[in-house]
């Protein structure tokens, strides 16, 4: 085939979805909601994104927020959004789904005059439908006449320009108008009307993926092969038979009068604890070998494996692995079961779908509590000012950042609470302090509520905790130290929160080139795995081992970023000096080397507010300079 700019256009449903928290309960009983973006063709667009396909979806959002989380949610995940129209009068569709047990998954469908099922014939572009190898083409978007006649017009577009045409059958007989809303995740309902509309776009079709149920809706009969074998009266295209934990069987040609002798593939055992996104995952997982021409097997072999991972999580499209998850789940899919409690499994899936990849971040940190408390005490000021200090500060770091895309803080939300609230959503990195100021061994200042208060922040927020730590601590201290760390890692695993770990050794405690890295590689045996490490700027030969230790445990890891224990400007020279060429070393987090002597200078009463943010923004300037001049002079 041509080489096109894109592999894959999916065109249909998107949507929010708000799964259910609360596990094994009635719908009606569930109390919290996560929300990710849904929809079959969302899904798939997510999902063959993920696993390195060039992907892009058609489809309509609303005018509002629900509507510009969706498309800002598909361009983080890679997708092209370029064709997603936004329709001022509908909303974005929403469905409500919970999980009551491993056989029923009530959902409740919203999308009555919705902004999808808006999409007519005017927003298909045939030019854009033929920059891509392959259309894939969703049964609920052939439910009602507008819908219809737009997912007819891509067909068309496609068979002109030589695109393949994929049909998801999708069959949901709510959106069809078979069954009552409460009976949103009914999958079959009988229906000669329907059965005769899907018929009709088979024709057209170059492959055609279904459940056992939408094989028998599409060709009109209950019995699995005999609608195989209906359906390829209608079309010549490969048909696909998804049949859940019993795996795949394709049949490219002739229908044979076994089922089980078609290119019959075996699924994955797995444990399952959602079924919902199974299909769009099992598509994801089918497309990639299929549209990089791979045999039958090993289609199947990828979309069974996608499938069976995604039914071991929550949600739908944040459930579909990335290429890498895959391949290490097919290398050894028996070593990393159940999926759920695999710790690096479970992390690999997190560092490889991270919303944003940063390439650098030059922080300034200012979660200071304690210090300055104390340099309130010490200059007679009023700790009630500290909440406009934080301010001041906030001000200097974006006057001297200016737009900088490596622009980061790191501020608390005891005093900084208005700065966290104005910098959130803005294009900075942003992270927060977990830990209680100069603990030792760690303490939260939520206790043991940390879950519950992490999940009142924002999502892009990074969870930053200081552990001064040493390997040869003692070894209950180091691992009560550990099991605090660990406690935090899984809070934010399950908050979906990123996690800055930083370590300094305590005071007064022997160390050298190896200390740093052997603190690492225990945090690291806990089946620890932080986003970031904050760390003491590193000699040459102590970077070394660092790298060899984080390159052995997490070549993922988003990054190290050095601190600046309140050394002069000029000083931290030397350390950003050693980290040039060090591909981990992702910028510097620095604070009192920048703020504490126009702070204090504020505190006392002998400088202005402006003149406490202009010095503020002067010392930033200072250290962005010098992290762009490292290792020159």
């Amino acid at each position: 085939m041509t080489k096109r700019s894109l592999d894959v256009i999916c065109l249909g449903r998107s949507c929010v979805d708000l799964y259910g928290e609360q596990i094994g309960t009635r719908l009606e009983d569930v109390q919290t909601f996560a929300k990710y973006v849904g929809g079959c063709a969302a899904n798939i667009a997510i999902g063959t994104s993920r696993l390195g396909l060039k992907s892009a979806l058609i489809t309509r959002v609303g005018d509002e927020q629900l509507g510009r989380y969706v498309v800002e949610t598909l361009g983080r995940e890679g997708v092209d959004t370029s064709q997603i129209t936004v329709d001022p009068e509908r909303l974005t569709a929403l469905v409500f789904l919970a999980i009551r047990d491993r056989q029923n998954f009530p959902h409740i469908f919203y999308r009555d005059n919705c902004a999808d099922m808006a999409l007519r014939e005017q927003h298909i572009d045939p030019a854009f439908i033929a920059s891509a190898r392959a259309l894939v083409v969703t049964g609920t978007h052939f439910s009602q006449p507008g819908v219809d006649l737009a997912s007819r017009a891509a067909i068309r577009a496609a068979k002109e320009a030589g695109t393949r045409v994929v049909f998801d059958i999708d069959y949901r007989p709510v959106i069809w108008g078979l069954v009552g809303h409460a009976e949103g995740e009914g999958r079959f309902v009988a229906s000669a009307e329907v059965t005769q509309h899907l018929q009709s776009i088979l024709p057209d079709c170059d492959l055609v993926i279904g459940t056992e149920e939408e094989i028998h809706i599409a060709g009109g009969i209950t019995d699995t092969l005999s609608a195989v074998k209906n359906i390829r009266e209608l079309t010549a295209a490969t048909i696909v038979v998804k049949r859940g934990a019993l795996g795949c069987v394709v049949f490219p040609e002739a229908i044979p009068d076994d089922l089980d002798a078609g290119v019959s593939v075996p699924g994955v055992e797995v444990e399952v604890f959602n079924t919902l996104g199974a299909g769009d995952g099992f598509m994801s997982g089918f497309l990639r070998g299929w549209l990089r021409d791979e045999d039958w097997q090993v289609c199947c072999r990828l979309a069974n494996a996608t499938g069976a991972l995604v039914v071991s999580r929550h949600g739908c499209s944040p459930a579909i692995p990335t290429w890498a998850e895959l391949s290490t789940f097919l290398s050894d899919p028996e070593g990393v079961t159940p999926i759920r409690e695999n710790a690096r499994l479970n992390h690999l899936h997190q560092a490889t779908t991270r919303r944003q990849q940063w390439q650098e971040v030059r922080s300034l940190a200012f979660d200071h509590r304690a210090q300055l408390e104390d340099l309130a005490e010490k200059t007679g000021g009023d700790r009630n000012r500290l909440t406009t200090l934080k301010q001041l500060i906030a001000r200097g770091a974006a006057q001297a950042a200016n737009g900088d895309a490596g622009r980061g803080v790191i501020v608390d939300d005891r005093y900084g609470e208005a700065v966290l609230n104005g910098m959130s959503g803005n294009g900075w990195w942003v992270a927060r302090p977990v830990e209680k100021p100069g603990s030792i061994p760690l303490e939260f200042e939520a206790g043991d509520n940390l879950g519950l208060a992490l999940r009142t922040w924002p999502v892009d927020h990074v969870a930053k905790c200081l552990v001064f730590y040493h390997p040869d601590d003692d070894e209950g201290l180091r691992r009560l130290q550990e099991d605090r760390l660990a406690m935090l890692h899984e809070a934010c695993r399950d908050t979906g929160h990123e996690l800055l770990i930083e370590v300094i050794p305590p005071a007064g405690r022997p160390s050298d080139d190896t200390t740093l890295a052997r603190a690492l590689a225990n945090i690291y045996a806990r089946d620890i795995f932080p986003d970031w490490w904050k760390l003491p700027p590193p000699s040459p030969a102590a970077w070394r081992a660092i790298d060899s230790v984080i390159q052995a445990h997490d070549p993922y890891c988003a990054g190290v970023l050095l601190l600046g224990l309140n050394a002069p400007i000029e000083t931290l020279k030397s350390g950003f000096d050693a980290a040039a060429g060090q591909p981990l070393c992702k910028g510097f987090a620095v604070g009192r080397s920048i703020f504490q002597a126009p702070a204090e200078a504020w505190l006392a009463g002998t400088a202005s507010d402006e003149l406490t943010v202009e010095a503020i923004a002067a010392n930033y300037r200072k250290m962005l300079d010098l992290w762009q001049r490292r290792g020159r002079d």
